[in-house]
């Protein structure tokens, strides 16, 4: 991969990362505003059914939201490899960094772009997951 092909792709993938740690956080801070609506209009009749299920909507918002953290640091990464002239500085430049903060010690062998933006997907799918857990139970917790 040429550097102009290796920083546009590595750029595309940061600002892709850039949306999808976005959303979520709106959309859970958006239910967050709502929820004192529906509390109102549905009274105190709460039941040990969606108490329950309000403390996993919480949790799993808490998941959701971590989670959407780390996929922005991922996206800052990302924007720092883009900025490197090739995949190899790039990459030693990420490492670099996560070893001066204590994250992970030096690697002996730099990954490459693909096998980075794999690790990123996987948090994606997480997040993803935490989300739909939220979703579910903030349904079942608002219609019982």
């Amino acid at each position: 991969m040429n550097n102009e092909a290796f920083q546009d792709k590595a750029g595309a993938f940061a600002a892709g990362l850039m949306v999808q740690a976005a959303w979520p956080i709106l959309l859970i801070a958006a239910c967050v505003l709502v929820t004192p609506v529906i509390g109102l209009t549905a009274g105190p009749q709460a039941t040990p059914l969606s108490a329950g299920a309000w403390f996993v909507a919480a949790a799993s918002a808490l998941a959701t939201l971590a989670f959407s953290t780390l996929i922005l640091f991922d996206a800052l990464l990302f924007r720092l490899m883009a900025s490197h002239d090739g995949e190899a500085a790039g990459g030693a430049a990420v490492d670099d960094v996560l070893a001066r903060m204590r994250l992970k010690p030096i690697p002996t062998a730099t990954r490459s772009l693909d096998e980075r933006m794999a690790g990123a997907r996987r948090l994606l799918m997480k997040q993803r997951t935490a989300f739909c857990l939220f979703a579910a139970a903030s349904l079942v917790a608002a219609f019982i």
